[in-house]
């Protein structure tokens, strides 16, 4: 159970961040499609000024982009480990936030986060404060 678990959030993570990957690539396309199709007019200031924006969209989501598939590379890469603490399961693995996953609440961590790199040192019985709330560790898988 707590395998298939933990596959199931890094399946979630895969899959949230593929979504985004595509939702930025279209972004990006429409960007430049748009600076693309900036219509010459006589006032050639407003002109290149479309293009331009254009191409600052397009740069911005191009940044997303990378940053995105560093993302994606970093989670394949890493192993990951799940916390479960009370109500709360802990994914470092990929800092995502907090989410519902299986009704339950997870917070994706980034694996160089300060929190991430805190539960990395504790095991099953310790506590640590989270938002005020003080949480011990049942699990680790």
């Amino acid at each position: 159970m707590d395998l298939a678990y933990k596959a199931s959030l890094k399946r979630w993570a895969l899959d949230h961040l593929s979504q985004r990957i595509a939702t930025t690539t279209e972004a990006m396309r429409d960007a430049q499609d748009a600076a693309n199709s900036e219509e010459k007019s006589s006032a050639g200031d407003k002109y290149e000024t479309g293009r331009a924006m254009g191409h600052l969209q397009k740069d911005m989501h191009a940044r997303q982009l990378a940053e995105l598939v560093r993302e994606l590379a970093a989670l394949h890469a890493v192993k990951e480990v799940v916390l479960r603490m009370g109500h709360l399961d802990f994914f470092i693995g990929i800092g995502l936030g907090k989410q519902m996953i299986e009704g339950r609440a997870v917070v994706f961590l980034s694996p160089q986060a300060p929190l991430a790199l805190t539960l990395r040192s504790k095991k099953t019985g310790d506590s640590v404060v989270f938002q005020g709330e003080t949480l011990t560790i049942s699990e680790i898988f």
